[in-house]
């Protein structure tokens, strides 16, 4: 992990990007071995795109968040970094029943980091419907956040953030991973693995069916 970056103008910094995307990038570097282009769900100031796709240069990466000030901070990241295989950062709301994506982008893997547990269900929900409907066989969904097991938090932490969460908005908080298997399960999406994380969280790895 190297230090606090330079931000751009227009861009938001989010320091637990620079613990997590280690990690989270050796996980990528597996499953998306064999993908070619990667859509990313809720990808907030958009830090990570630019890092995860150098570091993969044969996939090309579209991040989306439903907030156009998320998408603006996304875009200056991107004009900092001048990653080529990086598309144009768009708004895209996960829950409703179509995704209009550019022209000649057809996704083989979806990436989504942190956005579940900080939207409400229907994001989860459309996040599956739309991993159902766009990914062909064996396509990868790749998840990373924290996640109750069995009804219960795995950590102290967890519970408390979970608890904050719901504070700031009662239809957020941090997801059962038994609900989301379910939900992943109702469009197609088969869980292939959980791979444990630093800070109390989780990848989820689901394929298309």
């Amino acid at each position: 992990m190297t230090g606090p970056p330079d931000v751009p103008a227009g861009a938001v910094h989010a320091p637990h990007t620079l613990r997590n995307r280690d990690p989270i990038l050796a996980v990528l570097r597996r499953v998306l071995a064999g993908a070619t282009a990667v859509l990313e769900i809720g990808c907030g100031p958009g830090e990570q795109a630019p890092y995860f796709a150098a570091a993969l240069p044969h996939l090309r990466w579209l991040s989306t968040d439903v907030d156009a000030e998320a998408v603006a901070s996304a875009a200056a990241w991107l004009g900092a970094a001048q990653v080529p295989n990086v598309l144009a950062p768009m708004r895209l709301d996960v829950a409703r029943p179509d995704w209009p994506l550019p022209p000649g982008f057809t996704p083989d893997a979806i990436v989504s980091v942190n956005m579940i547990h900080i939207a409400p269900f229907a994001a989860c929900e459309g996040l599956m419907a739309g991993a159902g409907r766009l990914l062909p066989p064996g396509g990868v969904l790749y998840l990373y956040g924290p996640y109750r097991v069995g009804g219960a938090h795995t950590a102290p932490s967890n519970a408390a953030f979970d608890r904050s969460l719901r504070a700031r908005n009662p239809a957020w908080g941090i997801r059962d991973l038994g609900t989301v298997i379910d939900e992943a399960a109702r469009h197609g999406m088969v869980h292939a693995e959980t791979v444990p994380m630093p800070a109390n969280n989780l990848s989820l790895v689901f394929r298309r069916a």
